[in-house]
């Protein structure tokens, strides 16, 4: 017999799906690195990259993004939880699951707007 749990999402916050550039910076740097937002949600972001990092990398993260006629900027602080490698057509890099540790209040507004769709 098969459990009816396991086909359900083991995730507790539901992920929305969106293509955002974004730069990130390994804590303690100034050289920034760019990626690409693949889903976020209330708790983290899963991003590629071409950059091999490893799992616990702390990083600061700026996501840019369009409010009407203006560019935003979407700041946090995260940790990689999870790696893999990733290859799509004929890009090679990884895919990192990104937990936040750090939201200023300004950037959870931005990021519950994100996350509803009303930006």
């Amino acid at each position: 017999m098969v459990d009816s749990n396991a086909d359900r999402d083991r995730r507790s916050h539901p992920r929305m799906i969106m293509d955002l550039p974004l730069e990130y910076r390994i804590f303690d740097t100034t050289f920034a690195r760019g990626a690409l937002t693949v889903n976020a949600s209330k708790t983290g972001l899963l991003i590629q990259s071409v950059t091999d990092l490893p799992i616990g990398t702390k990083l600061s993260l700026g996501v840019l993004f369009h409010k009407e006629f203006e560019l935003k900027e979407l700041k946090v602080s995260a940790e990689i939880v999870r790696k893999e490698r990733f290859w799509k057509e004929d890009w090679k890099g990884f895919q990192y699951g990104l937990r936040f540790t750090e939201v200023e209040e300004e950037d959870l507004m931005k990021l519950q707007e994100l996350l509803s769709g009303g930006l």
